[in-house]
């Protein structure tokens, strides 16, 4: 016979204020089973969990329901202390009647009438439930990180000081991301380099930590401490453990008019390439798209002048696969393209360029040595437009909604070293909004208009036309003011929207973890898990998980390693009970539930079935392992026979919970 404890929580007023809880209590006093129901201010304290100890001794209760917030929140608490009382943690089920009623309702009883079916329901489970046990899984002392911008170094690095082992996929020749691009840094204008550089030798050097750059990752399987990773590693048409960095074959090289990405396009680079001075790896990488021997057959010249023989032709791309116990995202972003902003002329006129080119310009190892020129004629620009929220913050289908966070401050750093190096330039900025949240970040805003008088101006641009004499015809508006400007200025600088990188999207497939609406990786609570995924296992570094300025991404980048570390110092973990199971005497063999199940849990195994007239028959029966099973329940909505069913979550269980809420 069932006995079963009932208790609501008021959550201080969050539940309280808009359920009647005393009556929530006495009604489900009443079903079948309960033989105690009683509400109490704070379940989740330590005197509320105290009450569901002593219920549980005191009226030896066989299951209990806890009528409060969502599960996410307080689950695993409530089958701590039901477990220290001697149930089975698997026996206690919660009702959350705080964000699926009493947060959604504002009628009194209305909600109240809700809260009682949400209870009515969990009780009508609990009847059902069975206890269950949880078994364990070894974990591999061993960590991914996917990207090597300065998030992925930092997570590294951490993960290596601990003194387990971590390897970094870079999908580019070299790691060093978007910060290598960098000239300074806001709000104290350090040499980005100077910062960087010196963590990617690190990185490099580290006895725990082996960087695969020019690699991507193509598939992951398995599970949180047991990830079976699938590496590709592109040809770089050079052998790595041969090449010296010497940069002999860049200069040889004959086919010198190849875009050069590092420095967005803006000079140009040789088919074979080491992509910026400082690059780790410091190793060539033939471009196949524009090397004449890999095309025709006909040159070779790098491989000649090579002295140590590291130019292989033949070179293939080849795969690795690696087990790994944790993986962290550090994927990263890129600027949008702006080819939908005609009003701008970005694509009609050289000299409007977006920051990240700006970057580039002002660089001493960038196109110019440093110095500050017109790309379209090399002159010294005398006047400069910046215009701030170019795509985001916009509610049409060009942009992005959101802001992106960095815009303003990279922009004031901007304006502030142009002024100082160019007294004679004069700045103009339009915005707005300036949003400033930083630690001293108003003040290096504050700084770039009283000091360096940087002329800041409230209002939008509307249109920007490149005249015959070479000069741009800025037209926008100034709203305090309130009149129209037109600004006859040698350069326009975009500070143009940020977005994940396009391998973010692909990639979360493979991890079945979460994304929002724009594609930035989704955290699994805003506030209590900011930097761990949805999936378990799966962590999240830098600016994959939405816009973030440099400080803000090594915070994260090492908080993400924390929670990396906290999961690898264990030698094993505790696996989810709650997993499927095949009924075999009525399974086809269809393959449906293999198809669907995104861990590849499910097997078919050939069985022997003693038949009435005691002859056997084999049959194609799926098999499920449950320590890679988490417990989805896909596999039991596919099954078009019903004979994949989930633990914890029967058919019958759900059933009955409908029934209940129904009657």
């Amino acid at each position: 016979m069932q006995r079963i404890g009932v208790f609501v929580c008021h959550c201080g007023t969050n539940i309280a204020a808009t359920v009647d809880v005393k009556a929530v209590a006495e009604a489900l006093g009443h079903e079948p089973g309960v033989v105690i129901s009683q509400d109490y201010q704070y379940m989740c304290s330590e005197s509320g969990q105290n009450l569901v100890k002593n219920a549980i001794k005191e009226h030896k209760l066989t299951g209990i329901v806890i009528c409060s917030c969502s599960p996410r929140m307080h689950e695993n608490t409530f089958r701590k202390a039901a477990a220290a009382a001697g149930l089975n943690p698997y026996l206690v089920e919660i009702a959350n009647i705080r964000e699926q009623c009493s947060w959604i309702h504002k009628d009194i009883a209305t909600a109240t009438e809700k809260a009682v079916i949400l209870g009515r329901a969990a009780v009508a489970k609990v009847h059902l439930n069975a206890p269950l046990t949880a078994g364990e899984s070894p974990v591999v002392k061993r960590a991914l990180v996917i990207g090597g911008g300065i998030a992925g170094i930092q997570t590294a690095l951490d993960i290596a000081e601990a003194g387990f082992d971590v390897d970094i996929v870079e999908k580019k020749p070299t790691i060093g991301g978007k910060m290598a691009q960098i000239d300074k840094t806001f709000p104290t204008l350090d040499c980005a380099a100077c910062i960087l550089t010196p963590k990617m030798v690190e990185a490099s050097q580290n006895e725990h930590i082996t960087i695969h750059s020019f690699s991507e990752v193509t598939e992951v399987k398995g599970f949180v401490g047991n990830f079976t990773v699938k590496i590709k590693k592109k040809a770089r048409f050079v052998d790595e453990t041969k090449c010296t960095g010497c940069g002999l074959c860049t200069e040889k090289c004959p086919m010198k008019k190849v875009p050069n990405e590092f420095n967005m396009g803006l000079d140009n680079r040789s088919a074979v390439y080491i992509p910026f001075a400082q690059a780790v790896p410091k190793v060539a990488t033939i471009d196949p798209n524009y090397c004449m021997m890999l095309k025709s057959g006909k040159c070779g010249v790098c491989s000649k002048v090579c002295s140590v023989g590291a130019i292989d032709y033949k070179q293939q791309d080849r795969f690795i696969e690696q087990q790994y116990g944790a993986i962290v995202v550090a994927t990263g972003f890129d600027p949008i393209k702006l080819d939908q902003y005609d009003e701008f002329a970005y694509n009609q006129c050289p000299d409007v360029v977006t920051s990240l080119e700006l970057e580039r310009l002002m660089n001493a190892a960038g196109p110019n040595g440093g110095t500050l020129l017109r790309p379209s004629d090399k002159s010294h620009p005398h006047t400069i437009v910046f215009v701030q929220c170019v795509g985001s913050r916009c509610d049409d289908s060009k942009g992005k909604p959101y802001c992106s966070k960095i815009c303003c401050m990279y922009t004031a750093k901007h304006a502030m070293l142009i002024r100082e190096k160019y007294p004679d330039t004069e700045v103009y900025v339009f915005y707005i909004d300036v949003r400033t949240p930083g630690k001293n970040f108003d003040e290096f805003y504050r700084r770039a208009v009283e000091q360096y008088n940087v002329h800041y101006i409230k209002g939008m641009v509307g249109k920007v036309t490149p005249k015959s004499d070479g000069k741009i015809d800025v037209q926008a508006s100034d709203l305090l003011a309130n009149e129209q400007l037109h600004i006859n200025a040698d350069m326009v600088v975009l500070a143009a929207a940020i977005e994940p990188d396009k391998t973010a999207r692909p990639l979360a497939t493979m991890l079945t973890t979460q994304m929002d609406t724009n594609d930035f990786f989704t955290e699994a609570h805003p506030k209590l898990r900011p930097v761990e995924s949805a999936t378990a296992g799966i962590f999240l570094s830098g600016a994959c998980q939405g816009p973030k300025d440099i400080p803000e991404t090594v915070a994260q980048a090492s908080a993400a390693a924390a929670k990396a570390i906290g999961l690898l110092c264990k030698n094993s973990i505790t696996c989810n009970p709650c997993v499927a199971h095949s009924d075999e005497l009525m399974c086809n063999g269809c393959s449906s539930c293999e198809k669907v199940c995104p861990y590849g849990a499910i097997t078919y195994i050939d069985k022997e079935f003693r038949m009435p007239d005691r002859t056997t028959k084999v049959r194609r029966v799926a098999s499920v392992n449950p320590a890679v099973c988490q417990g989805c329940g896909a596999c039991t909505v596919a099954c078009p026979s019903g004979a994949m069913d989930l633990n914890g979550f029967s058919n019958r269980q759900i059933m009955a919970e409908v029934d209940a809420i129904c009657k």
